[in-house]
């Protein structure tokens, strides 16, 4: 059995024990392995593994990727972009990923609707928020959000799936769980709104306890899964 395997098992049972922990079903939560900067063999053992989803940062990287694990397995991965997103990178995006965690303006928006062949599922967006406020974050604000939702949510070849947010980083677990309950309480006051929603992406390696005893129904883990990165 891989490494890979092993990390697989454990970051299971850690997201199992988190769920039980909050009274939720373990299976209320999608494990997301973030596979950026490692490449697709290590992708393959975790497929071997019985990995399905996989996130990537990088476009050019992730697209080499998706290349080499379609010749490599003939098992359908999930793949999601979860880094920022250029004006003149939506296309390939469009084209080869299922889902988009990282949409915080209506430009990018539109352009991967335009850009979405007909002959593909609706392509799943979550929306990104800043929800720590920080000047260094991508995301949209809090205050934006309501109508940034309405207007993702009418776009064709679309299909508005929840937010996602990457809150400042604190070893407290009493911090985690404030700034993840603040991205709930925006996804719920949506939902009142007439929204239809189902997704928070929310919590890494890091603080997927307290992202998943706040309602975290995607969780991202790299590093618990695939080791430490030789860069960001």
């Amino acid at each position: 059995m891989s490494t890979i395997d092993l990390n697989l098992q454990a970051v299971h049972r850690s997201i199992a024990a988190a769920a039980t922990g909050a009274g939720r079903a373990a299976g209320a939560v999608t494990l997301l392995a973030v596979s950026k900067t490692f490449d697709a063999q290590a992708v393959l053992e975790a497929v071997n593994a019985g990995q399905r989803a996989f996130g990537e940062n990088y476009l050019q990287e992730a697209l080499d990727k998706i290349g080499e694990l379609a010749a490599l397995s003939p098992l359908e991965l999930e793949w999601h972009f979860i880094g920022p997103i250029q004006s003149n990178k939506t296309r390939p995006i469009a084209e080869h990923f299922d889902w988009v965690h990282t949409v915080e303006r209506i430009k990018i928006a539109q352009r991967l609707a335009e850009q979405r062949p007909e002959a593909m599922a609706p392509l799943n967006i979550c929306l990104q928020v800043n929800i720590s406020g920080e000047a260094s974050k991508s995301g949209a604000a809090p205050e934006e959000l309501p109508a940034l939702a309405r207007a993702v949510a009418a776009l064709p070849r679309l299909r508005l799936r929840g937010l996602m947010a990457i809150p400042a980083p604190s070893d407290d677990v009493g911090e985690q769980r404030a700034a993840f309950a603040r991205l709930r309480a925006l996804y719920e006051q949506l939902r009142a709104d007439g929204i239809t929603l189902d997704t928070l992406s929310m919590g890494m390696s890091s603080d997927l306890g307290a992202a998943i005893a706040e309602g975290a129904t995607i969780v991202r883990v790299g590093s618990a899964i695939f080791g430490a990165r030789t860069y960001a």
